[in-house]
């Protein structure tokens, strides 16, 4: 089954589309506020129930638009009418965004608002979501704003880039976040329904990207950027005729083929210190460590990697997962045989668990031996995650030319975000646990024994760590240069993750 055409370009149209929805105060906050609470809360979790109620019978143009184009309600066309007074239905339907049923109108796509951290407010148009749809997705359904996209945006760095690169745009919405801060934005996608949809949004929301048609890098090649994201369909599949391949989440390779092919080959495409912001999934067999997997992907790169794994599920869980994204309902028979075949597909390649993670690549501008960091953290982290990256990378880079010596001839001073919690058996004069740990970022926590806790205690800026470390050693009794290696460790270990930061 596939998918009807996209909405139009209309430039005049779309001129009285924008300025109506700005009438109408179709923004997150003003949705949110307009919604309630727990209806929006419950709608970010895709139960729809709540909003619908909260806008049943709405005549007021906001809710009307959360009706017709957020939750997919059929509207009469009176009300369509007065909430986009200069489009009117006639304008709607010549833009292809609903379609007339007699005296109501159905939208044909979802349309709502999205906004960043840093204040940017857009409108963001795709095919309709499943909760608007009776049946399964359409093979060529172009994703809106999901839990990737989101993921994907919090986690890139927002520093002000002459040329970037979005791989596998779908409708648009990492391009718009590039738009705040790049110059000139590429963007690419095989799919051409994903393309009408880039376009529609770009012209709706003024901005200017260079839209290409083709499988990932290819449409790029023999070019180079400073920034490169992509959230890519990594979705590992079955390659069996009985399985839909949705195109917003299946490159057409087996396993995680997609994401180890795009990790090796995107440093062709990075200018010197240039960035790759990527999502992915990651198979391991029985026995296994992701980092051997990840690891050897990165490592074929010759590329800076900085990894962090977020989730990991068992087989049973991943095709349980993406059965029901298809809009496959458990209890049918056609959910069960696709289950069935994710499930026969792993165990062709004896593989217990997959990985979901986030992979941050960068080019040093000088010679000198890559950095490679695979780490795992499962729990909450910052939101952005942004600006962290930008300056873990930067930590790093730091760090990756920097011998121990000069790490130990360096003043450390602990982050402002930095605690230490310590804990003490009931009478014990002093603690048998030390943690250190980071109110923000990835909120690492490190345990500390007695050399390292003193070593942070005196982090202020002033000594360097050298000197702090051979008064310590003199201190506990500890031989100067088995004091220094271990502090040395510590320091570049607490440096790269942002709790300890140059004097």
């Amino acid at each position: 089954m596939t998918s009807s055409t996209t909405p139009r370009t209309d430039p005049e149209l779309l001129d009285d589309l924008r300025a109506d929805l700005t009438d109408a105060a179709f923004g997150v906050d003003e949705v949110h506020e307009r919604l309630g609470d727990l209806a929006a809360a419950a709608l970010g979790r895709e139960q729809v129930l709540p909003a619908r109620r909260a806008v049943a019978g709405a005549t007021d143009p906001l809710g009307v638009l959360i009706g017709c184009f957020g939750l997919g309600l059929p509207t009469a066309a009176d009300d369509l009418a007065r909430a986009l007074p200069r489009t009117g239905v006639t304008g709607a339907v010549r833009l292809g965004v609903v379609e007339p049923h007699g005296a109501h109108v159905v939208a044909t796509c979802d349309l709502r608002p999205y906004g960043d951290d840093a204040g940017h407010a857009w409108w963001v148009a795709s095919d309709p979501t499943e909760h608007a749809r009776s049946e399964p997705l359409p093979v060529d359904h172009v994703l809106g704003i999901g839990g990737a996209s989101t993921t994907l945006a919090s986690w890139t760095p927002r520093t002000r880039v002459a040329r970037a690169l979005d791989v596998g745009t779908g409708c648009g919405v990492q391009a718009l976040h590039l738009s705040g801060h790049a110059d000139s934005v590429v963007a690419t996608d095989l799919s051409r329904r994903a393309l009408g949809y880039a376009r529609f949004n770009a012209a709706l929301n003024q901005v200017d990207w260079d839209l290409r048609e083709g499988s990932f890098l290819e449409p790029v090649v023999g070019e180079a950027f400073d920034l490169v994201v992509s959230n890519p369909p990594f979705v590992i599949t079955p390659r069996s005729g009985d399985v839909p391949l949705y195109e917003y989440r299946d490159g057409g390779a087996a396993g995680d083929h997609v994401v180890a092919a795009l990790t090796q080959g995107i440093g062709a495409h990075l200018a010197p210190g240039g960035v790759a912001q990527l999502l992915g999934n990651w198979e391991t067999v029985a026995g296994q460590d992701w980092r051997e997997r990840v690891g050897a992907w990165v490592e074929a790169s010759g590329l800076d990697a900085w990894v962090v794994q977020r989730d990991v599920q068992d087989p049973a869980e991943y095709a349980e997962l993406w059965t029901r994204d298809g809009g496959h309902l458990p209890g049918t028979s056609e959910h069960d045989a696709l289950v069935g075949a994710w499930l026969d597909d792993f165990a062709s390649r004896d593989v217990a668990q997959i990985g979901f993670g986030i992979i941050t690549l960068h080019r040093p501008t000088g010679e000198r031996a890559p950095f490679v960091d695979l780490v795992e953290a499962t729990g909450p982290v910052a939101t952005p995650m942004g600006p962290t990256v930008a300056a873990g990378l930067v930590a790093r880079d730091r760090l990756a030319g920097l011998d121990d010596d000069a790490l130990l001839d360096t003043a450390w001073r602990c982050a402002p975000d930095v605690t230490t919690e310590t804990h003490a058996t009931p009478g014990a004069s002093d603690p048998n646990v030390i943690v250190l740990r980071q109110g923000g970022g990835l909120a690492r926590s490190v345990r500390l024994d007695t050399l390292d806790a003193a070593l942070v205690s005196v982090c202020d800026g002033d000594l360097t760590a050298r000197q702090s470390l051979t008064a310590i050693s003199a201190l506990l009794d500890v031989p100067t240069g088995e004091a220094l290696g271990a502090g040395a460790t510590l320091v570049r270990r607490l440096a790269a993750e942002g709790l300890l930061l140059p004097g």
